[in-house]
Formats: structure tokens, C-alpha cells, sequence
């Protein structure tokens, strides 16, 4: 994990929830740390990381995430024991 994959992380885990973080920085994180992405039907990514399963839209139009998304990207990271 380089640093911007350890700087988008600390982004998704500080409080309170930010929304201006790039939904493709966290697409990049999640391959950093060994998980797969797959496309859905319309804008759902599937995501699969440490034996965990998850489903999440892509933000449109704007390509930056809001605060609900990134509270479950940090639940869905502390069920994959990423972050505690």
C-alpha cells in the first residue's frame, strides 16, 4: 500500500464522515489491499475482499463519494479486518 492508498484510508476511517473523497481513489484502494471489484447492473459495484461481500453504487454524477458511503465503506473495511 502506497501513500496515497494509506492517505485515502485514513480518509474513510476519520469522524466525522467526509464527502469530498474520489470514488476512484477507493476503487484503487480496494485493489491495493488484494480485493476484487466487478460491475453490476447500472452503476453497482460488487466488491469482494477477505472473504467479505459487498454491493455499492458509484457516485454520478459526481465522481465523489457522500457521508453515508463512506460509513458503509468503513463498516464493510472493519468486517474485512482491514481496519479495527
Amino acid at each position: 500500500m502506497n501513500r496515497k492508498h494509506k492517505r485515502t484510508l485514513d480518509s474513510i476511517v476519520e469522524k466525522p464522515e467526509r464527502s469530498d473523497i474520489p470514488w476512484k481513489d477507493i476503487e484503487t484502494l480496494i485493489g491495493a489491499l488484494g480485493g476484487e471489484i466487478s460491475e453490476g447492473r447500472g452503476s453497482r459495484v460488487r466488491i469482494f475482499l477477505n472473504g467479505i461481500r459487498a454491493v455499492f453504487h458509484r457516485p454520478h454524477p459526481k465522481r465523489v463519494t457522500d457521508k453515508g458511503v463512506v460509513k458503509s465503506m468503513r463498516r464493510f473495511l472493519k468486517e474485512a479486518e482491514v481496519i479495527s
